[in-house]
């Protein structure tokens, strides 16, 4: 068998995540019976069907939903190469650094303060994300490090540096009389009437079963919570970008949170590395002599 083609992935792709050839072949800015041949080619030359066509649709066989996952993997290892490969001819660039846009400002800060203090580490550019994102943009190269989260993000194939570990807290409306309790549980969160949990998608997109709203953005979020129609429980630090409509209590046996610094672990950028030792050095720093270190 002949190797497959970035063409064929890009193609196949935009048809398993449109379940339709019509928008994507739009998607694509190309006529759809091309598009449709070039699937029916990858079928035959994989030797198994990719997907199941009738007339209510198109739906993802068990090998379709592989190769979806794998094909996603190696568009992205493409172009991560490109980029990669176009930033390490500029010996001036910066290190990017992406980060889902509300996370702690003060944690942020004090790791650009101690890169800033030291002499072997390079300028840092900030690049923000939704939830979740940072992955993606360390696999396809638009970042080269990130600050991520363990256990909820999506660590695979990464090196990581720890920063801080912290407890949770749970995002509530203001009005609502479990936003004057001093601390919470789980169980307190679990089933509140008229207050579902927020569903924010899994690792491959999709959502868990529930009644709470289905949200992508922190701005849909803190939306849904001002309204009274959702809750939800994050890391402590996140309420950097909670509102005045919103109160932030503890809960108390929630799972522990740590903040990494991740990058890809076959990168050996000395640059990557001089920040990773800075990220340490934030570790073990009490916040005063981070902001210190930056005068």
């Amino acid at each position: 068998m002949d190797d497959l083609e970035t063409r064929e992935l890009r193609y196949f792709v935009a048809v398993a995540e449109e379940l339709h050839f019509g928008r994507a072949a739009q998607r694509l800015g190309i006529a759809q019976p091309p598009l449709s041949r070039a699937i029916r080619q990858l079928e035959r030359r994989l030797g198994v069907q990719l997907l199941d066509r009738d007339r209510r649709g198109v739906a993802l066989t068990g090998a379709g939903d592989v190769l979806l996952h794998e094909a996603r993997l190696a568009l992205d290892a493409v172009a991560a190469a490109a980029r990669r490969t176009r930033r390490a001819a500029d010996r001036q660039r910066p290190l990017v650094l992406v980060t889902k846009a509300g996370a702690s400002h003060e944690l942020l800060q004090r790791l650009l303060a101690a890169s800033a203090a030291r002499t072997d580490t390079a300028p840092v550019e900030v690049l923000l994300c939704e939830v979740g994102e940072q992955a993606r943009f360390l696999r396809n190269g638009r970042a080269d490090v990130a600050l991520m989260h363990r256990p909820v993000d999506d660590l695979a194939g990464f090196d990581t540096e720890d920063i801080c570990t912290e407890g949770q807290v749970a995002l509530l409306p203001a009005g609502h009389p479990l936003a004057a309790r001093p601390q919470l549980t789980l169980a307190d969160v679990a089933d509140v009437p008229g207050l579902p949990i927020a569903r924010w998608p899994r690792l491959d997109g999709s959502y868990p079963d529930g009644p709470g709203p289905e949200v992508r953005t922190q701005s849909q979020l803190a939306q849904l919570v001002a309204l009274g129609k959702t809750l939800l429980v994050i890391p402590a630090s996140s309420r950097a970008w909670q509102w005045p409509d919103h109160v932030a209590v503890p809960v108390v046996d929630a799972p522990e949170i740590t903040t990494v610094l991740a990058w890809p672990a076959d990168d050996r950028s000395p640059a990557i590395a001089a920040l990773a030792r800075a990220a340490a050095e934030v570790r073990t720093m009490p916040p005063a002599a981070a902001h210190t270190a930056a005068r």
